[in-house]
């Protein structure tokens, strides 16, 4: 693990973790020691990162829910292979552009029964426990179970989630039951229980995932939807899958990023780190023509997201295609150095989230992410299971030529994106964030300050951030960065056509990062945990 030589440039706000057995880096605290607990009790990686995920339902229930969705990069030591999870659930098989229509909707939904898709988080969360752990899906529950059960002290985070919310008017009345039963927000450190959420995981840990998708809490949720005037069905929920994928990857510098495919835009990422290899960037991270390159890129990549992207049996193009060398080369040779451009035409061919991550002394590496979408995801929680459902189902379009179409029983797009990088082979990093479209952009900043300026990864967490465009209500040519970065670089910006706006220092919005660096020779993990969330990055 090399030391970066702009060491005094970015000072650390907390420490990094170094460890040789294990780490759990999560974005809340009580996830990343249940996480590490697993381990120590004679998990692997897979089942701690399972359990932390299984406890940030419970304790970050704003970004994350067993109605959600989960994917997953695993290395699988014993076989030295690299391996991808898409636990992502698919709309009913009554949703159609022409039965929306029907509904009075004109474009899809942001909230509500109508905007939830098939929920694969357990579904996910099995296939991982059954191929790669260690100890079984019911003793990576148990912590969840027990701090729903007994309750746990409400942090900032989720009291601030719960006041925003309660103050929305865009929550279904399921959710004020399960989260406000006394009607008001609790107070900071008041002590919070979940007990149906509890009872649900039980169930699931007795009865095993069947359960929630063709037994007895698939009939609750099927009889939910049905009392709510839903789509999803018993059949939607009996139908589901989750699925092995093949990651795909591209160079940058002497490293080896993997992403998965799409329904995510992993290849999003990807393009903009390919694209990047070939352009200079200055001396730091934060200089103008580092930032300048990235935006460029970062243009032209999500030029093809919005054009091609979607569940791929639908896609127009092989996903391949959009990271072949030669075509990233093509593309990369549109960026102007001096000049900003406006927001780019797609290539032309023929033919809210956490995310957290796991490393064990065996060699076991996991990258996940899940996500109930845009905060509480739909705003709606099944009655009597606290299954918080999520709203994926907004990020269809109701527009037939767009490439994201709904559509009967369709993927759709997904900004969910865990990623792992490899040097000769092995493991060196595994990194991810929540963020929405922001995802891509950030791990495109935070894998060019490890690679190219060797910083350590709390150093690289804690770096200052920008984001390009539309997300989180941004106006479509505008390059947010938070107040740390030097005035020198924002006028230079400025003066290159971009269209800055200087945030807060520190911006929630750039999303919660978390990350692991792993010395191949010693085996010194290098944990790293984002302190614009409650987490830690917890190692033993």
């Amino acid at each position: 693990m090399a030391y970066s030589r702009l060491e005094n440039v970015f000072p650390q706000h907390r420490p990094v973790t170094m460890a040789r057995r294990g780490v759990v880096a999560a974005p809340h605290y009580l996830a990343a020691e249940a996480g590490l607990d697993i381990l120590k009790a004679g998990g692997n990686a897979i089942d701690a990162a399972i359990g932390a995920s299984a406890m940030l339902q419970v304790v970050y229930p704003f970004v994350c829910g067993l109605g959600g969705d989960v994917f997953m990069l695993i290395y699988d030591a014993r076989s030295g292979q690299l391996h991808g999870l898409n636990g992502s659930g698919r709309s009913a098989a009554t949703a159609s552009i022409e039965r929306y229509r029907e509904l009075g909707f004109t474009s899809m939904p942001q909230r509500g029964v109508h905007s939830v898709t098939v929920p694969g988080c357990a579904s996910g969360w099995n296939e991982a426990a059954q191929r790669f752990g260690r100890l079984g899906l019911a003793r990576a529950l148990e912590p969840a179970i027990s701090y729903a059960e007994e309750g746990f002290a409400l942090g900032p985070d989720l009291r601030s989630a719960l006041d925003r919310a309660s103050a929305s008017g865009e929550y279904h009345r399921s959710w004020h039951t399960h989260f406000l039963p006394d009607g008001s927000v609790p107070s900071l450190g008041s002590i919070i229980r979940y007990p149906t959420l509890a009872k649900t995981l039980r169930t699931i840990a007795r009865e095993g995932v069947g359960t929630f998708y063709q037994g007895e809490i698939a009939e609750q949720i099927a009889a939910f939807f049905a009392q709510e005037g839903g789509l999803i069905t018993r059949e939607d929920l009996a139908a589901h899958r989750s699925d092995w994928v093949t990651p795909l990857s591209v160079p940058f510098g002497d490293l080896t990023i993997y992403e998965l495919p799409p329904n995510t835009q992993g290849i999003t990422a990807l393009q903009m780190l390919g694209m990047l290899n070939h352009l200079q960037t200055g001396d730091s991270p934060l200089s103008p023509t580092t930032i300048h390159h990235a935006v460029e890129v970062k243009k032209l990549a999500f030029a093809d997201r919005a054009a091609y992207l979607t569940d791929p049996e639908h896609m127009r193009v092989h996903p391949t295609s959009l990271i072949a060398p030669d075509y990233l080369a093509e593309r990369a040779a549109l960026v102007d150095p001096q000049h900003a451009q406006a927001s780019q035409a797609p290539g032309s061919f023929t033919g809210d989230t956490i995310y957290l991550c796991a490393a064990d002394r065996e060699g076991n590496v996991v990258s996940l992410i899940q996500s109930n979408y845009m905060g509480f995801g739909s705003g709606v929680v099944v009655d009597d299971t606290g299954i918080v459902l999520q709203n994926r189902g907004a990020y269809f379009s109701l527009d037939s030529t767009a490439a994201n179409a709904l559509a009967p029983r369709k993927r759709t797009l997904h900004t969910l994106i865990p990623s792992m990088a490899t040097r000769d082979g092995r493991p060196v990093i595994v990194f991810g964030t929540m963020g929405g479209d922001g995802q891509a952009q950030t791990h495109l900043q935070v894998y060019t300050a490890i690679e190219r300026y060797g910083l350590n990864i709390q150093q690289a967490l804690e770096m200052p951030r920008w984001i390009h465009g539309a997300t989180y209500g941004g106006a479509e040519e505008t390059l947010l960065m938070e107040g740390r970065v030097p005035t020198q670089t924002l006028q230079a910006l400025r003066e290159m056509g971009h269209i800055v706006e200087e945030g807060d220092p520190w911006l929630t919005t750039m999303g919660y990062a978390q990350g692991i660096i792993i010395d191949p020779v010693t085996g010194v993990m290098q944990g790293g945990s984002d302190p614009r969330a409650e987490g830690i990055a917890a190692g033993w």
